[in-house]
């Protein structure tokens, strides 16, 4: 391994041995299939797993984080949660993440109690600490453990030590729930979440990866990788096609392509003018 990542393997590998056993927030995507593996190898059945099953998920997602879990040999837990129900998530304001972790640990804990497990840790990793991350502020009041963070483990590092560590996930595109793609003060519900998941659905079909399709209420904008644009542009008539089959009126590409969070852009402009103004 690369210098430093030995020593933040053996540190993560200390944290999880000294917690003693956990209940791992497990999503399917590359930081929680890391802690999950590497808390399973250290604690073995003091490990379990647990995946919400939510309609802020792609269905696609519950099916790979039971794949993962069975393949890894770990007990693995479904959780029903319903974010929709609380109004200041689905109000969809700047703390939305605060409110699905904060309801993502109310179910959790109970779990963690009745098998008898000292700890609810999730995957929030060193590089989540430059960006907007309420849901880290939840973690915090719930205390909610961050072993990758505290072994200061960065997403290159997750990725690489995942490759070493023979995990298929180590390239795995990066994942988050489907309000994400959803501008912050616009609600959100049920049918709009479904819409989302069915676009990139057909997106997968088509063969993109590593893409978002946010959803602006008629207006579908794709951020793609921007090596994925000219192949956008040449089979142009299917996707619009695809995509106003499933209720969008236009279809739009973003030159600045796919990049994690994008959503956040009006939060830090925002925060930029208010500076500016008060200087």
């Amino acid at each position: 391994m690369e210098p430093g990542l030995d020593q933040k393997y053996e540190r993560l590998q200390v944290i999880l041995h000294d917690i003693g056993s956990v209940l791992v927030a497990f999503s399917g995507g590359v930081d929680s299939t890391l802690l999950l593996k590497v808390a399973a190898d250290v604690l073995g059945e003091r490990c379990v797993a647990a995946t919400a099953d939510s309609e802020t998920y792609p269905r696609e997602e519950l099916a790979e984080a039971r794949r993962l879990a069975e393949l890894m040999g770990v007990t693995h837990v479904v959780v029903h949660t319903n974010e929709l129900v609380d109004t200041q998530y689905a109000q969809n304001g700047p703390d939305r993440c605060y409110h699905c972790k904060k309801t993502l640990f109310t179910e959790l804990f109970p779990v963690a109690a009745e098998r008898g497990l000292t700890a609810v840790v999730y995957g929030a990793m060193a590089d989540d600490m430059g960006d907007h991350r309420p849901g880290h502020q939840a973690a915090m009041e719930w205390n909610v453990r961050s072993p990758l963070l505290e072994a200061g483990l960065t997403k290159a590092d997750i990725r690489e030590l995942s490759r070493r560590l023979g995990l298929d996930t180590w390239n795995k595109p990066s994942f988050a729930c489907l309000s994400s793609r959803v501008p912050y003060g616009q609600s959100i519900n049920a049918a709009q979440l479904r819409q989302i998941d069915e676009a990139e659905r057909a997106l997968r079909g088509l063969g993109f990866s590593g893409f978002r399709v946010r959803h602006h209420g008629d207006i579908a904008r794709l951020e793609l990788q921007l090596a994925d644009l000219p192949r956008a542009i040449e089979i142009r008539e299917e996707l619009v096609e695809r995509l106003k089959a499933l209720g969008y009126i236009y279809v739009t590409l973003d030159l600045q392509g796919f990049r994690s969070g994008s959503m956040n852009e009006p939060l830090a402009r925002r925060n930029t003018q208010v500076i500016e103004l008060i200087g």
